[in-house]
């Protein structure tokens, strides 16, 4: 689950700390964590996050997650513009707008096109969807912080108590 080279990472990729995101592009609550990750990462540099595609509302969701994860073979920097991108698209994501979206992020559409076709994007995303399953993640978001999960939306103060709880007592803050 955490060493998967087709799940894109960000934070601190030597953190000492992992969580583990599984979120859906078209998840109005996956959207509304977003801003909250993104100031728990700033808060929390010794915080890896493992981002797992899990598109399982839509077909759009499914096509979003493929063109993110193509993206992520332009570059990591890449991946991380166009997800941000579609995590802050109003209403549903659709295929139109995953391309539009992917446009303004830099995304270079023709080669995402391609990427997008190899079985191993796919396969990618399937391993995602049967992990999942495999650890009882039904809905989205849903955070896996060390051994804890944590189901549906939090608010900033409980990812961070479950963070100070999975941090190994060497990197514990006082």
């Amino acid at each position: 689950m955490l060493a998967d080279p087709m799940s894109p990472v960000g934070g601190n990729a030597e953190g000492s700390v992992t969580v583990v995101e599984f979120f859906d592009y078209n998840c109005p609550y996956c959207r509304r964590a977003e801003p909250v990750l993104a100031e728990l990462l700033t808060k929390n540099p010794d915080v890896r996050l493992v981002y797992k595609e899990f598109p399982t509302l839509a077909d759009s969701s499914r096509f979003a997650s493929r063109a993110a994860l193509a993206a992520g073979r332009q570059s990591p920097e890449l991946y991380k513009a166009f997800h941000n991108a579609l995590m802050k698209a109003e209403g549903r994501v659709t295929e139109d707008k995953v391309v539009e979206i992917a446009t303004a992020a830099g995304v270079n559409i023709e080669r995402m096109r391609v990427d997008m076709a190899d079985p191993a994007i796919a396969q990618s995303i399937d391993k995602n969807i049967e992990l999942a399953r495999a650890i009882g993640v039904s809905g989205t978001p849903t955070f896996v912080v060390e051994d804890a999960v944590l189901v549906g939306f939090k608010p900033l103060q409980q990812m961070e108590s479950a963070i100070a709880d999975a941090r190994p007592p060497s990197a514990r803050r006082p």
